[in-house]
């Protein structure tokens, strides 16, 4: 009676140990994500693809033609730089959790944005998930945004093809454009 107690705790044990080490050896091993670290430059901003650049205030990392991008683990961080559409040059940083949990950015009363950010299961397109909250004639509106970035040009470029859905002024309205960043010399 002994013998069968060892022989099928045995049994238990390699059966545990054959499913569990190889599922934690593909965990570490993880899935490698595109890279977007570096400086990007485009022709027009993201916002103006689609022409909701009347959505977006000062500081807005969608108003911008060029940005730096430092990927971490976890984030990545945006910096954007050059000369603002509106009053001139403008320097403003935009962190991108991965966490899938929401973020929230307030620019000014009643102008602001709340986001998350998603991998794709390859790890090669980024999703940003994005509600822009702004008050027109003291009325909130809200316009609905969805960019899926990745690399493409052999990592030389970003491709960001987004889709923005807004009611303002009581039109409902769709567009969806792509817009390419090009990688800084």
């Amino acid at each position: 009676m002994k013998n069968n107690s060892n022989v099928l705790c045995s049994l238990a044990i390699m059966l545990v140990s054959v499913i569990y080490f190889p599922v934690q050896a593909q965990q570490k091993k993880g899935t490698q994500r595109a890279d977007f670290s570096g400086e990007w430059k485009a022709k027009e901003s993201i916002s103006m693809g689609g022409n909701i650049v009347c959505t977006y205030t000062e500081g807005d990392r969608m108003l911008y033609k060029s940005m730096k991008i430092a990927q971490q683990a976890n984030f990545l961080n945006i910096e954007v730089s050059d000369p603002s559409p509106h009053s001139g040059p403008a320097k403003s940083q935009e962190k991108l959790v991965f966490s899938g949990k929401a973020s929230k950015i307030d620019r000014a009363p009643g102008f602001g944005k709340k986001f998350t950010v998603n991998w794709s299961a390859d790890g090669q397109t980024m999703t940003v998930n994005t509600i822009v909250h702004l008050m027109i004639d003291q009325k909130q509106e809200l316009v609905y945004v969805t960019e899926v970035w990745k690399l493409t040009n052999n990592g030389n470029s970003i491709s960001v093809q987004t889709n923005a859905r807004s009611g303002l002024l009581g039109r409902d309205r769709e567009r969806s454009w792509t817009t390419v960043f090009d990688k800084a010399s």
